[in-house]
C-alpha cells in the first residue's frame, strides 16, 4: 500500500508519534470555489489547524501517487488547473494507473485518509440523495464510503442542494450516527436551520472524541457525521438559498448537467445568483469546522 501513497513529513512524524492530524479534501478547492479565493481558503483552514497544535494533511492524487499533505505550491498547482480529475472512490484506481492529477472528493479524501492513519476530516458539506434521486438513481458515493470507512466527518451537515430527509433516512440505514454540535436542529450548510431534528446532538469536543473513540474501540465499522452549524453572522436566509437552488437546478436541467459535474455546477450558480453571498458563507462554515476538527483530533489523540 505504501507504494500508492506519498505522505508529507510533518504529516509522517505526527502519525508515527500519535499526534493530532486532521484530513482535508483538495474537490473544493480544484472544483468548489473560484480561483484565487479556493487557495486562500485552502491555506487559512491549514493555518487554523495548525494553531491549535495540530497537523493538516491535504488530500489529493499527484502524477498518480496519492499525496498526503501538500506544499503550497502544489496547492497552487490544485487552485488554477483545469485538467484535474474530480475523484471518487470509483476513480482512484483509474487515476493513479493513467498517474494523472486527481481532486479527491469526501469519499476519496476518506479512502486515503484511512489507508495513512488518520482518523478525523474535515470538510464544507457532505455529498448524499440529489434531489429527483427518485426517478434518477443519483447519490453520492459519499454516503457509502461513511458506511465503512473508520473517519469521522466534521462537516456544516448535508448540502442543501440534496434532499436531505431522504439522506438522512440513508445514513440510518446504514447505520452511520449524525451528530449535531451544540444544538438539536441539523445545520443545512448555509444556515443553522435545516427544517430536521439532529438524531444526535453533543455539546462538547470530549464528548464527540469519546463517542468516536467507543464506537471503533467496539469494532463498529464506519464514519461519524458531525455536524457543526455555520456561524450566525455568516448564515444566509433559509427561504432564500431555496429559491436560488430552484433556479440553479432548473438551469442544470436546461444543460442537462448530470452525474459528477452537477454538484459544481450549482455550487457556482447559487454563488453567481447569491453575489457571491453563499461563496462566503461557504469559505466561513469550512474555517469554522477547521476549528471544531482540530480540537476533536486533537481530543481524540489523548485517548487513542
Amino acid at each position: 500500500m505504501n507504494s500508492f501513497l506519498t505522505i508529507d513529513p510533518k504529516v509522517a512524524e505526527a502519525l508515527k508519534n500519535n499526534q493530532p492530524v486532521v484530513a482535508l479534501e483538495s474537490t473544493i478547492i480544484s472544483h468548489g470555489m473560484p480561483y484565487p479565493k479556493n487557495v486562500e481558503t485552502a491555506l487559512e483552514v491549514e493555518e487554523i489547524i495548525e494553531k491549535q497544535g495540530v497537523v493538516p494533511a491535504t488530500i489529493a492524487i499527484i502524477n498518480g501517487k496519492c499525496c498526503v499533505g501538500l506544499s503550497k505550491n502544489q496547492i497552487e498547482l490544485f487552485g488554477q488547473a483545469s485538467l484535474v480529475e474530480k475523484v471518487s472512490t470509483r476513480d482512484i484506481p483509474f487515476v493513479v494507473s493513467q498517474k494523472k492529477h486527481g481532486a479527491t472528493t469526501v469519499a476519496a479524501t476518506m479512502q486515503i485518509a484511512n489507508m495513512a492513519g488518520i482518523k478525523i476530516f474535515v470538510t464544507g458539506g457532505i455529498g448524499g440523495v440529489h434531489r429527483g434521486a427518485t426517478n434518477t438513481m443519483d447519490i453520492s458515493a459519499d454516503v457509502i464510503a461513511m458506511s465503512k470507512i473508520n473517519v469521522a466527518i466534521v462537516s456544516a451537515g448535508i448540502k442543501s442542494i440534496l434532499d436531505i430527509a431522504l439522506t438522512l433516512e440513508l445514513l440510518e440505514t446504514l447505520g452511520v450516527p449524525v451528530v449535531t454540535y451544540q444544538q438539536k436542529e441539523l445545520p443545512g450548510f448555509y444556515s443553522n436551520n435545516s427544517g430536521f431534528n439532529s438524531p444526535l446532538q453533543l455539546n462538547t469536543v470530549e464528548e464527540i472524541a469519546n463517542m468516536l473513540h467507543c464506537k471503533w474501540q467496539m469494532k463498529i465499522d464506519g464514519s461519524v457525521l458531525i455536524a457543526n452549524p455555520i456561524p450566525k453572522e455568516f448564515e444566509v436566509d433559509n427561504l432564500l438559498i431555496e429559491m436560488l437552488i430552484q433556479k440553479a437546478l432548473q438551469e442544470a436541467d436546461a444543460q442537462q448537467i448530470k452525474g459528477k459535474q452537477i454538484t459544481p455546477f450549482l455550487l457556482k450558480k447559487i454563488a453567481e445568483l447569491s453575489n457571491s453571498e453563499s461563496l462566503e458563507a461557504n469559505i466561513a462554515l469550512i474555517k469554522n469546522n477547521a476549528l471544531l476538527g482540530a480540537k476533536i483530533a486533537a481530543s481524540f489523540s489523548s485517548i487513542s
